[in-house]
C-alpha cells in the first residue's frame, strides 16, 4: 500500500516506521529539512522537504497514486488542506489528519468534515483520547492500561507487580489451573523496560509491567488475583487546565457527580476561561510546583492526582510532589518515551503517551479486512488486535492446537456471541467469531500473509 505521511514529527515518525516496517511504501513530507535528515537516515521510507499542504508537494511525494494519506502536522490547517487537496487534486481513497483544537471538533460542527464540505475520512483528537483514557484508568484503579474489546465484553488490562502480588513467581499455565473461571490470559510482560511475549512456563516477576486479557465480567476478581482491590477516587487533582486538563473535568462533571475536582492552571487567564466553563469543579490559579498552591487545593486529602500540563517534566514533578504529600495515585502525561522507564521506579503509577494513542487510533484505520480495532502496547512491543474469522478460514473447525500461528502470537479471548472464550489447544473457531490476539511487531507482517486471504483479518 502506497501512503503519505505528512509530518515527520514523533506521531509521524512512529506512524512511518510502523508501516514501512510491514513493506508499505511510504513518503513522509515536513518542512523542516532536519526532520526529514532523521527519517532518512533511521527509516527504509521516501522522503520529501516542503509544505504538505502544496499541491505540487504531494504530487512530488506521489499522490497521484497513493491509497492513504494520513496528515499529523503539528498545525490543524495544515493537515486539513492536506487532506482536501489529496481528494480534489489526487483522489487520495483515504484522508486521516489529526485535529487539536476542539473548535473545530464541536458537535454543532459535525458537517465541516464530510465529502460535500472537507473530505476527511477519520479525524483525531490526541487530547480527547487522552482524556477517555484517564477516564478508563480511573473507573478501574488498580490497572495501569484498560482497553475495551469485542463490544466491552473483554477488556486488556495492564498491571504492576511487587512482592505483595499474589501470583508473582507463579508459571502462567497455572493460572488456568488457580483461576480456571475468570478466562486469564497473560499476552505480554515488560520487565525493566524489555517487552517479551511469554510462554506458559515463564512466571510473573516483581517489577513486572503484566498485560492480560479476561471477560469483562469477571474483571474485579482478575485484578484482585493481581491483588488490586482499590476503590474508585472520590477527590481527583487535575493539573493544567489546556485542552485535556479542560475535557476532562468536564468528563468528570458530567460521568462522575459524586466525585469532588479541582484544576491548577498557571496561566491566569486560562484559568478563568476554565472556572467560567465549568460547573462546579474548583479552579486554582497557579503553579503546579508550588508546594502553597497544593496545599490550597488539599493534596494530602486527594485520592488521584492526574497531571496533563504540556510540560513532561512538570508532570513528573508535580506528581511526585502530590505522592509526597500523602496522595495516593498519580496518573501523568508523558510524550517523550526516554522517561517510561524512570517513572515507574520514580513513584508514578499510571504513564499516559498521546503519542502512542494517536499510532493506536490511526493503525485500526490502516489495517485491511475484518478487523475492527488495533491497539499499540508499550512503544512498538506488538498490536492487540480485534478481528472477525470467517468461513473460508484455515483456523475454523479445527483445534487450535493444530494451526501453526507464527511466534510472537497469543490468542487472547474468543467472543461467541454473548459468551467468552478462553483460548485453549482444544477450542475449535466457528465463522463469526470475534477473535482478540496479541501480534508482537516482529510476528505483524507474517501474521498478515498468513490471515489476509483466508482469514481476511487484514
Amino acid at each position: 500500500m502506497k501512503v503519505i505521511v505528512c509530518g515527520a514529527g514523533q506521531v509521524g515518525f512512529s506512524i512511518a516506521r510502523y508501516l514501512a516496517s510491514e513493506g508499505n511504501d511510504v513518503t513522509v513530507v515536513d518542512q523542516r529539512p532536519d526532520l526529514i535528515r532523521r527519517i532518512s537516515d533511521s527509516l527504509d521510507v521516501q522522503a520529501l522537504v516542503g509544505y504538505a499542504s502544496y499541491p505540487s508537494v504531494l504530487e512530488a511525494a506521489g499522490a497521484a497514486d497513493a491509497e492513504m494519506l494520513i496528515a499529523v502536522t503539528h498545525a490543524d490547517e495544515v493537515n486539513m488542506i492536506a487532506c482536501q487537496v489529496a481528494h480534489s487534486l489526487f483522489h487520495v481513497p483515504t484522508k486521516i489528519a489529526r485535529v487539536r483544537a476542539q473548535d473545530y471538533l464541536q458537535d454543532e460542527w459535525a458537517n465541516l468534515f464530510s465529502r460535500e464540505n472537507m473530505p476527511i475520512d477519520v479525524t483525531i483528537s490526541p487530547e480527547i483520547e487522552v482524556a477517555k483514557a484517564v477516564i478508563r484508568r480511573l473507573r478501574v484503579p488498580g490497572a495501569m492500561e484498560l482497553i475495551p474489546l469485542a463490544h466491552n465484553k473483554v477488556r486488556l488490562l495492564g498491571v504492576r507487580c511487587t512482592d505483595d502480588t499474589p501470583v508473582v513467581f507463579t508459571p502462567l499455565r497455572q493460572l488456568s489451573v488457580l483461576f480456571p473461571e475468570l478466562s486469564i490470559v497473560v499476552v505480554g510482560i515488560v520487565r525493566q523496560d524489555r517487552p517479551m511475549v511469554p510462554s506458559p512456563d515463564d512466571q510473573m516477576l516483581p517489577g513486572d509491567d503484566v498485560y492480560f486479557v479476561c471477560a469483562t465480567e469477571h474483571q474485579a476478581r482478575a485484578l484482585a488475583a493481581f491483588g488490586h482491590e482499590e476503590p474508585e477516587a472520590r477527590r481527583i487533582l487535575v493539573l493544567g487546565g489546556g485542552n485535556i486538563g479542560l475535557f476532562l473535568a468536564q468528563r468528570l462533571e458530567s460521568d462522575f457527580p459524586q466525585v469532588s475536582v479541582k484544576v491548577v492552571e498557571q496561566d491566569r487567564a486560562r484559568a478563568e476561561f476554565v472556572a467560567k466553563t465549568l460547573s462546579r469543579s474548583v479552579v486554582i490559579n497557579g503553579d503546579v510546583l508550588d508546594q502553597e498552591i497544593l496545599d490550597e487545593a488539599n493534596v494530602e486529602q486527594t485520592e488521584t492526582v492526574v497531571a496533563v500540563t504540556n510540560d513532561d517534566e512538570n508532570n513528573i514533578l508535580a506528581s511526585l510532589l502530590a505522592k509526597r504529600h500523602g496522595c495516593q495515585r498519580a496518573i501523568t502525561l508523558i510524550n517523550k518515551s526516554a522517561y517510561n522507564p524512570l517513572v515507574s521506579t520514580l513513584g508514578v503509577d499510571v504513564v499516559v503517551n498521546p503519542r502512542s494513542m494517536t499510532v493506536s487510533t490511526i493503525l485500526q484505520h490502516v489495517r485491511r479486512g475484518r478487523i475492527h480495532s488495533v491497539h499499540s502496547l508499550h512503544e512498538g512491543f506488538g498490536e492487540l488486535i480485534e478481528a472477525d474469522a470467517l468461513e473460508t478460514s484455515g483456523l475454523v473447525g479445527r483445534p487450535l492446537r493444530e494451526a501453526r500461528l507464527p511466534a510472537g502470537v497469543i490468542l487472547g479471548a474468543v467472543v461467541r456471541g454473548d459468551q467468552v472464550i478462553s483460548p485453549r489447544g482444544s477450542t475449535v473457531l466457528k465463522a463469526g467469531d470475534r477473535v482478540v490476539l496479541f501480534a508482537s511487531s516482529g510476528a505483524i507482517k507474517k501474521v498478515e500473509k498468513m490471515f489476509s486471504v483466508r482469514l481476511e483479518f487484514f
